[in-house]
C-alpha cells in the first residue's frame, strides 16, 4: 500500500547518492582523452593589454591549446548589456578578468603553462568607487557611454504632500557590502564535441537552458548544436545562473582542440571569478503617523555593479521596489542608480536585492517605532499588507502569513519579556525583529513564467519525470517526485526525476526567483493527472466499466463500488502499449502563471503568482568592553504556503538564516586597490558552527490559491530579515545603531564611544 509523503518530512531523493559519494558533479566527470583547462587572469583592475606572447606556453610538452582574446569570438555576453568578451582583448576592466586560457593533458601542466604566458600591460587609472565613477569628467569605463549602467525612477501618489502631513519623518543612509556565495562546489564544467560534432556540456548551473542559450549565442552556434546537462550542483545561491565565464571558456577550449576539456575552479579562482552580491548605499526617508502607519516613503539607491552589469540591474530593481509591496502604501518614490567601477562584477545572490533594502527598511522601522514610543512589532502589524489586497505596484496578494510569522517568531524568542531589558555589567542583551517578503515566480525575463514537466510510465509501473528546473541542493527533485507519487498513488521510491538535459527535457527557465515549487510543481500536477487519466481509460477498457466508476488508489485503478476489481499501474502501462494502436504512457504538462509582466514605463504589474513572507526574531549579547556581538538565539518563521516537505523547508530556513548571519557579522569581501584581498576561506570569515546558536525555525502555512496544494517558495525569503533583526537587537542591548554592514566589534566600540561623548 502506498502512502503519500506530501506534508511529511522525507530525506531528499538525491541524499543517498550524495552521502555515499556516488553523485556525479561536473568535476567528477572523466572522459577518455580529456584535457584540463586553466585560466590566466589580469593582475590589474584597469590596464591596456600591450602584447601577449604564448609561444613558450605552446611549446611546453602536453599543452594542446593556448587561447587569448584574439582567438575567441567577437560576440559579447551579458544579461542587461552585452558587453563582456569570453577572454579580454585590448583592455582589462577588473583584477581577475580572464585574459588567456590553456588546455593541457594534466592540470599541473596547464598551471605551468600559465606561468609561461608573457603579457605586457600598461596599467591605467582605475575608478574603484561609485563616487569616483560619477565624478565630473570621469572617463567612461565602457566606450561610448557614461558610467551609469542602469537607472530606475518612479513615483506613486503625492509623496511630498504625504511627508508634509506625517507626524514623524526620519531619514538615514545605510551601506551594504558584497557577499561571496560560499557554495560547497566551485564552478565546474566538462565540455566535449560529441560524435555528431555537437558541443556537449556538463556544468554546475541553475538553468541548463539559459546556459545553452548563452553558450550558443557567444560561440555563434545554433542552439540545437549545443547540449547542456546539469551535473549534480553543490549549491548555487544565485551565483550559478548565467554570470560566470567557466562554461563559456571550457566550451571554447573544447571547440578549438576538438577534445574534451575539464575546467574546475579552485577556491582561490572561484573568489575572483564568481559574482558577489551587489553593494548598495541606500538613503531611506519614511513618514509615519502617530500610530506608526507609513504614510510616505522615499528611496535613493547608489549601487555598484563592478566592471560589467550582469544581473545587477535586475537586483537593484528588486531593492528599489519589492519591499514596497509588503506594506499598505500609497505614496512612494524611488531613484536608483547602478554604476560601473573597475572592480570584480557583482550580480545575483540569494534574496536578489531584498537583503540590502530590507536591512535598511527594518532598521528604519525599529528606529521610528522607538521615536514614537511604540513596540516595533505593532508597527509591523499595522503596516502589513493583507490577503486579497493589491499593493502600490499592482501586486495581488493571494496569501500572506506575515502576521502569523510575526507572532510565531516573537513568541519563540520571548519578545515581551526580554525587550528593553539589557541587564547590567559589560555584557548586555537585546532582542530584535524584522519582516520580509519575496516572490514565488517572476514574469520579467519575457512574457512567460511557466514550466513543462513530462511524466513517463514504465512497464514496471514506475514513473520517470523529465524536467529542466534545477535542483541545486534545495530539493526541487524531491518536491517533483513527491507530487507525482502523490497523484499516481505510488511509493516515493518508484518515481525517478531525471537530471536536466536540454536534449531530452522540456524547456525550462530554471531555479531562480523561488519559482520552482509553484511553477514546476503545478506543471507536475498537470502531467501526473494526465497520466492518471490514461491509466483510468485503459482500466475502463480492461474492466469493461465506465471511467466514472473507477478510482486510482494504492498503485492501482479499481472499481469504486468493488475495490477488489482492479488493475495495477504496471499492468495498465504494459497493456497500454501492447494493443492495437497502442503507445507508452508519456504525457506532458505545462503551467504558466496567470500574472502580468510590468510595463516598462510605469513598472506596474502583478509579476508573480504568489508572494512569500517571513519574519525573524533574534537575541544578541553585546560585550561593551570588546564590541563583540554574539547571537544567543534566533527564530525565523517562513510562510511557504504549504510545507510539502517540512524537513526541507526547515533546512532552507536555517541555511538562509546562517547565510544572513554571516553577511551581518562576519563576512566582508575586502578590496585593496581594486583587488580582492581575502579571496580564500582562511581570510574570508564565514560563520562556523561555534559562531552560531542552535538555529530554530517555524513554518506558517497560508495556503496560496495558485500553489500546488497551496505551496509557494521557501528558499530565499528566510535570508531577508536576519541582518536588520540583528542590528535592531544590538540597539536594544546597548543603544547604538549600526547602519553600515557588517556589524564589527570596531564599529560597535566606535558607536559606544560616540554615544558616551554625546
Amino acid at each position: 500500500m502506498s502512502t503519500s509523503t506530501l506534508g511529511t518530512s522525507v530525506p531528499q531523493v538525491t541524499a543517498r547518492a550524495k552521502v555515499l559519494g556516488r553523485a556525479q558533479y561536473a568535476g567528477d566527470i572523466q572522459i577518455p582523452g580529456m584535457l584540463h583547462g586553466k585560466v590566466l587572469r589580469s593582475p590589474y583592475p584597469h590596464a591596456r593589454i600591450v602584447s601577449i606572447d604564448t609561444s613558450a606556453a605552446l611549446a611546453l610538452p602536453g599543452v594542446k591549446a593556448v587561447l587569448t582574446g584574439a582567438d575567441g569570438p567577437r560576440v559579447c555576453w551579458g544579461t542587461h548589456h552585452k558587453e563582456r568578451r569570453i577572454l579580454a582583448e585590448g583592455v582589462v576592466r577588473f583584477a581577475g578578468e580572464e585574459v588567456a586560457a590553456v588546455a593541457a593533458v594534466t592540470e599541473e601542466i596547464a598551471r605551468d603553462a600559465l606561468d609561461l604566458i608573457q603579457v605586457e600591460y600598461e596599467e591605467l587609472p582605475a575608478l574603484l568607487t561609485t563616487e569616483q565613477a560619477l565624478a565630473d569628467g570621469a572617463p567612461g569605463i565602457h566606450p561610448g557611454r557614461d558610467n551609469v549602467s542602469h537607472e530606475i525612477r518612479f513615483a506613486r501618489g503625492d509623496v511630498d504632500a504625504a511627508f508634509a502631513q506625517a507626524h514623524l519623518v526620519h531619514e538615514q543612509a545605510y551601506s551594504t557590502h558584497a557577499q561571496y556565495p560560499g557554495y560547497m562546489e566551485p564552478m565546474a564544467t566538462v565540455a566535449r564535441m560529441d560524435p555528431d560534432g555537437r558541443l556537449q556540456v556538463w556544468t554546475s548551473t541553475q538553468s541548463a537552458f539559459l546556459a545553452r542559450a548563452r553558450i550558443a549565442s557567444v560561440l555563434e552556434l545554433p542552439v540545437s548544436q549545443v547540449r547542456v546537462i546539469q551535473a549534480t550542483t553543490g549549491g548555487g545561491f544565485g551565483g550559478k545562473i548565467i554570470e560566470d565565464a567557466n562554461n563559456l571558456i571550457a566550451s571554447l577550449l573544447a571547440l578549438r582542440t576538438g577534445q574534451p576539456v575539464r575546467l574546475v575552479n579552485n577556491r582561490l579562482e572561484d573568489f575572483v571569478a564568481a559574482c558577489t552580491s551587489v553593494p548598495e548605499r541606500i538613503t531611506l526617508k519614511l513618514g509615519m503617523d502617530r500610530q506608526g502607519r507609513i504614510v510616505a516613503k522615499d528611496v535613493r539607491i547608489l549601487a555598484d555593479c563592478g566592471a560589467y552589469s550582469g544581473l545587477s540591474a535586475e537586483v537593484m530593481h528588486v531593492s528599489a521596489m519589492r519591499s514596497d509591496n509588503m506594506h499598505r502604501l500609497q505614496h512612494v518614490r524611488s531613484h536608483a542608480t547602478l554604476v560601473y567601477t573597475y572592480t570584480p562584477p557583482h550580480g545575483a545572490f540569494r534574496g536578489f536585492g531584498g537583503t540590502q533594502m530590507l536591512f535598511a527598511l527594518n532598521s528604519h522601522i525599529d528606529t521610528m517605532a522607538r521615536k514614537l514610543d511604540l513596540d516595533p512589532l505593532e508597527v509591523h502589524r499595522i503596516n502589513a499588507i493583507e490577503r486579497g489586497e493589491t499593493s502600490v505596484h499592482g501586486w495581488q496578494v493571494g496569501s500572506t502569513g506575515l502576521q502569523e510569522c510575526l507572532s510565531q517568531c516573537t513568541d519563540a524568542i520571548g519578545w515581551k519579556a526580554k525587550r528593553g531589558k539589557p541587564g547590567h555589567g559589560s555584557k548586555r542583551r537585546g532582542v530584535g525583529i524584522a519582516a520580509a517578503m519575496h516572490v514565488s515566480g517572476n514574469r520579467t525575463i519575457g512574457d512567460w513564467d511557466g514550466s513543462t514537466v513530462v511524466v513517463k510510465l514504465n512497464e514496471d509501473g514506475r514513473a520517470f519525470v523529465h524536467c529542466a528546473e534545477a535542483d541545486m541542493g534545495q530539493g526541487a527533485m524531491t518536491m517533483l517526485a513527491q507530487l507525482v507519487a502523490h497523484e499516481l498513488t505510488l511509493p516515493l521510491e518508484h518515481v525517478h526525476v531525471v537530471q536536466p538535459d536540454t536534449d531530452s527535457a522540456p524547456f525550462a527557465i530554471g531555479s531562480l526567483a523561488s519559482r520552482v515549487t509553484i511553477v514546476a510543481g503545478n506543471a507536475a500536477l498537470v502531467a501526473a493527472r494526465a497520466a492518471r487519466d490514461k491509466l483510468v481509460a485503459q482500466a475502463a477498457r480492461l474492466l469493461e466499466v465506465a471511467e466514472s466508476e473507477l478510482e486510482l488508489a494504492d498503485g492501482a485503478v479499481r472499481v469504486r463500488a468493488e475495490p477488489k476489481r482492479k488493475r495495477g499501474i504496471a499492468e495498465l502501462a504494459r497493456t497500454h502499449i501492447w494493443r492495437h494502436g497502442g503507445e507508452a504512457i508519456q504525457v506532458s504538462g505545462t503551467w504558466d502563471a496567470k500574472t502580468t509582466m510590468f510595463d516598462k514605463q510605469n513598472l506596474m504589474g502583478n509579476i508573480a503568482p504568489a508572494y512569500s513572507f517571513a519574519a525573524q526574531a533574534v537575541e544578541v549579547e553585546v560585550d561593551t568592553e570588546t564590541g563583540q556581538v554574539t547571537l544567543v538565539d534566533s527564530f525565523v518563521s517562513d510562510d511557504c504556503g504549504k510545507a510539502l516537505n517540512p524537513q526541507a523547508v526547515h533546512g532552507q530556513s536555517n541555511g538562509a538564516a546562517a547565510q544572513a548571519i554571516g553577511w551581518t557579522l562576519y563576512e566582508h569581501l575586502q578590496l585593496e586597490d581594486g583587488r580582492i584581498a581575502n579571496g580564500n576561506f582562511a581570510d574570508y570569515t564565514m560563520p562556523t558552527p561555534d559562531a552560531l546558536p542552535m538555529l530554530r525555525s517555524g513554518i506558517v502555512e497560508s495556503n496560496d490559491p495558485n500553489g500546488p496544494y497551496g505551496a509557494k517558495g521557501a528558499s530565499e525569503t528566510a535570508i531577508l530579515p536576519g541582518p536588520a533583526a540583528i542590528a535592531n537587537a544590538v540597539f536594544d542591548a546597548v543603544g547604538v545603531r549600526i547602519t553600515d554592514l557588517p556589524i564589527t566589534p570596531e564599529k560597535v566600540l566606535a558607536a559606544l564611544r560616540e554615544k558616551h561623548h554625546a
